[in-house]
């Protein structure tokens, strides 16, 4: 816990942790879950208008329950879809209001994204997925950083990888969904990839 190249990350869904795992290693750290620091189980109430302020709510929220000796970051992503008015945005996650398992609040995601966009063509289901990374680290000002990828919204589901939105985003230069992808290609390009990039060239710039 003390080698500066190890980061938890604040989030809880299982998908996103090995994705930021994934992507973070690459750039030599460590991720380890809020579960395997020791973090109790409990709900941060993402209250913010932005993504930028529920990604600091979250990080200070699991900085401050380990008392603040250990860097910790938090991912807070949605996607934008500019012809319902860039909805969901911060509230991609709980976009339809379902019970059950995540599994399920995704599909019911889809599904009421696909029926707001039913009659629009594909030239206007113009989409992105945005990520705002805040890493918050002991004795140093937060480091915030925003990815996003441009895309379109597909007229159904495709692919069973990756989660969320995925497999209805299709990146602008290709004709086919996350949903699709090889991990490793995704975070490539993806806006998670992005913002955690930016976050480690900041981090290698000596504001670590």
């Amino acid at each position: 816990m003390s080698d500066k190249k190890t980061l938890v990350v604040a989030s809880t869904n299982g998908h996103k942790v090995r994705e930021i795992s994934s992507i973070a290693g690459s750039f030599g750290y460590v991720v380890i879950s809020r579960a395997e620091a020791g973090v109790p189980d409990f709900d941060i109430e993402e209250t913010g208008a932005t993504f930028e302020d529920n990604s600091f709510l979250k990080a200070k929220s699991i900085f401050d329950a380990l008392g603040g000796g250990v860097s910790v970051i938090a991912d807070d992503s949605g996607i934008v879809v500019d012809a319902i008015g860039g909805a969901p945005g911060v509230y991609s996650a709980r976009f339809a209001d379902v019970s059950g398992g995540r599994g399920s609040q995704d599909k019911a995601n889809n599904a009421k994204l696909l029926k707001l966009l039913e009659d629009i063509p594909f030239e206007d289901r113009t989409a992105r997925f945005v990520s705002v990374i805040t890493c918050v680290m002991p004795d140093k000002p937060p480091i915030v950083c925003r990815g996003e990828v441009e895309g379109h919204i597909d007229f159904k589901e495709t692919g069973s990888a990756g989660f969320g939105y995925d497999p209805l985003f299709i990146p602008l230069g290709y004709e086919y969904s996350f949903g699709l992808f090889e991990p490793d290609a995704k975070n490539a390009i993806s806006h998670r990839g992005r913002a955690l990039a930016l976050l480690a060239e900041r981090l290698a710039a000596g504001t670590e």
